[in-house]
C-alpha cells in the first residue's frame, strides 16, 4: 500500500512539472501576442498613453518599431512565472481530483466528471495566481506615453501596488477571471480528455488516461485611480462608449494566441510527462 501511495505522490508531482514546462513553453512561444491582445482590450478609445493600431499585424509592427523586442515581451516575467504555475497546478489539482472521483483511479470516469475535476481545478489556480496577472497586465500596459511614473519590473510592481493601493488591489478582476478560468478549463481538459480516450481507442491501445478577461479591472487610470470599480461597471461602459463589438476587441490576435496555445501546452505536456515516466521506469 505504501508503495502504491509512493508511486501516485510521483505520478502527481510528474504532472504538475509537465504542466509548469509546458506552460513555460507556451508563453516564450506567443507572449507578443498576448501584448497586443492586452493593448486592443483595454483601449477604449478615452485612453491617450495607448497607441491605437489597425489590426493584429500593425500592432505587432508598431510595438517592435517603437518600443522594440522589450515592448513585445512586456510584462513576461510575470506572464512566464504566472503560466509555469499556473499550467504546474492546474494539472497538480485536476488530476488531484479525477484521483478522488475516480476512487483512487478504479472506475472510469466520465466526461461530466473530467469537466468538475477542470472546474475545481480553474477556481483553485485562479484563487493562488490572480495577483500574478494582475500584475503582468499592468507592466503590459507601459508604453512610451505612459503618463504614469512607469514600474521597473515585475518586484517593483507587486511593492508599488501593495504600498498605493493594498492587497485587495492583487485581487481585482477575481470576479470574471474566476469565470473565464473555470468555464474556459473545464471545456478544454473535457475535450482533450475525451479525444484523447478516441485516439486511444482508434490506435486500439489500452490504458488509463492521463491527463487558464480580467483585463479592464486590472488596470489603474491615467492618474492611477481604479478606471472601473466592479465587473458591471465594465460591462456598462463597454457599451456605452464602445458598443457590442467592444467585447470583441482584440479577438484576431486571441484566437492566433490561443488556438496554437492549446497545441502546444498539451503537445510539450504529453511529452514531458513520458519522459519523466521513461525515466522512472529506468530506476
Amino acid at each position: 500500500m505504501s508503495g502504491m501511495s509512493k508511486n501516485l505522490g510521483h505520478w502527481q508531482w510528474e504532472e504538475a512539472a509537465s504542466g509548469a514546462v509546458a506552460g513555460f513553453t507556451t508563453v516564450a512561444s506567443l507572449h507578443p501576442l498576448d501584448v497586443v491582445r492586452t493593448r486592443f482590450q483595454v483601449n477604449d478609445g478615452r485612453v491617450t498613453h495607448i497607441p491605437l493600431y489597425k489590426n493584429t499585424v500593425n500592432a505587432l509592427l508598431t510595438i517592435g518599431r517603437t518600443e522594440g523586442l522589450k515592448g513585445l515581451y512586456a510584462g513576461f516575467h510575470p506572464a512566464v512565472l504566472g503560466s509555469t504555475v499556473s499550467w504546474g497546478l492546474y494539472f497538480f489539482f485536476y488530476n488531484r481530483a479525477k484521483q478522488r472521483y475516480s476512487k483512487g483511479g478504479s472506475e472510469k470516469l466520465s466526461a461530466g466528471y473530467h469537466l468538475v475535476s477542470a472546474a475545481e481545478a480553474g477556481g483553485l489556480v485562479c484563487l493562488c495566481t490572480n495577483p500574478i496577472w494582475l500584475v503582468k497586465t499592468r507592466l503590459q500596459l507601459q508604453t512610451p506615453l505612459h503618463q504614469t511614473r512607469p514600474y521597473s519590473g515585475f518586484y517593483d510592481a507587486l511593492r508599488t501596488i501593495l504600498r498605493e493601493e493594498g492587497v485587495s488591489a492583487l485581487y481585482k478582476g477575481m470576479g470574471p477571471g474566476l469565470l473565464l478560468q473555470v468555464s474556459h478549463g473545464a471545456i478544454q481538459f473535457t475535450v482533450y480528455e475525451e479525444l484523447r480516450k478516441l485516439l486511444l481507442g482508434f490506435k486500439g491501445k489500452e490504458g488509463k488516461t492521463n491527463i487558464p478577461d480580467d483585463k479592464l479591472l486590472q488596470r489603474p487610470g491615467n492618474d492611477g485611480t481604479p478606471k472601473y470599480m466592479s465587473s458591471w461597471h465594465v460591462v456598462k461602459d463597454t457599451v456605452r462608449f464602445e458598443g457590442f463589438p467592444g467585447y470583441y476587441k482584440g479577438i484576431t490576435s486571441n484566437l492566433l494566441k490561443n488556438v496554437p496555445a492549446a497545441s502546444i501546452t498539451f503537445v510539450v505536456y504529453e511529452n514531458v510527462l513520458n519522459i519523466f515516466k521513461r525515466a522512472r521506469r529506468k530506476d
